[in-house]
């Protein structure tokens, strides 16, 4: 399942959601990014209107889900902006399709999220009490506390779209997480990046973004005073530090 907004002329921005969300997370930034790319969003497998194909999945299957979506649209090259599992998903295809990306965006994320035990009894209990059972859990570190407490509204909509997610397949997602370890990978990524942290963000700290920074040719990392989801919490800051980096990019090759 996915949206292609096409603006004439403009090199496409992929974008690639978080855990337990749907591509309507993107909304703070939609406005912004149409105006200066060509957008494609798309719901991960097993979350909003994809398919929930069944078992668990892998990051292999994750990225190949990509390329296939940007073959079937007969895209050669894109630009790409993932956050958290969708960020991993960037991490993937910079080792193994880097011919198909012009530049990065990783917000959120990790090469490896230990330990495996921990994702195996998360997929245990919601498979077991169902998903809206974790969702205090998911709320403290999706945002902090000072922005539950001024934006409910914002709070019910992150609600209701995780509850408008399968169990199987979030669950399915959570096992390409357990089973996912890309440190060695992280050597092999060449491509411009924008790495962005969120120094609240109690699932993937800032530390894991410093990593990655650190065996990346060409990063910059930001940091955020924003939870998990910072493009969210920190929408503005979020928006102006992408667009920064990606209109500086030629898509031609040379930035």
């Amino acid at each position: 399942h996915y949206s292609h907004h096409i603006n004439a002329g403009k090199p496409t921005l992929v974008l690639s959601n978080s855990l337990g969300t749907t591509m309507d997370m993107w909304h703070p930034q939609l406005t912004e990014f149409k105006k200066n790319f060509s957008v494609l969003s798309y719901d991960s497998r097993g979350h909003g209107g994809s398919d929930v194909t069944p078992g668990g999945y892998s990051m292999d299957r994750l990225g190949c889900d990509v390329i296939e979506l940007l073959d079937h649209l007969k895209l050669d090259k894109v630009l790409f902006c993932g956050l958290s599992i969708g960020g991993m998903t960037a991490q993937w295809l910079a080792a193994f399709y880097p011919q198909r990306i012009h530049a990065l965006v990783m917000a959120n994320t990790a090469a490896q999220i230990a330990p495996a035990s921990l994702w195996q009894d998360r997929i245990d209990h919601v498979q077991e009490q169902g998903l809206i059972s974790i969702w205090p859990g998911i709320l403290a570190r999706w945002v902090s506390d000072d922005f539950s407490a001024k934006s409910p509204e914002n709070v019910a909509l992150l609600k209701a779209m995780f509850e408008s997610i399968s169990a199987a397949g979030y669950s399915g997602c959570c096992a390409a997480i357990r089973d996912m370890d890309m440190r060695n990978l992280a050597q092999l990524n060449d491509l411009p990046t924008l790495l962005i942290a969120g120094t609240k963000d109690l699932a993937t700290p800032a530390s894991e973004s410093e990593f990655l920074l650190s065996h990346y040719r060409d990063a910059t990392l930001v940091k955020l005073d924003a939870g998990h989801l910072s493009n969210i919490e920190q929408a503005q800051d979020f928006n102006q530090n992408v667009l920064k980096f990606l209109l500086n990019f030629d898509c031609s090759g040379k930035q």
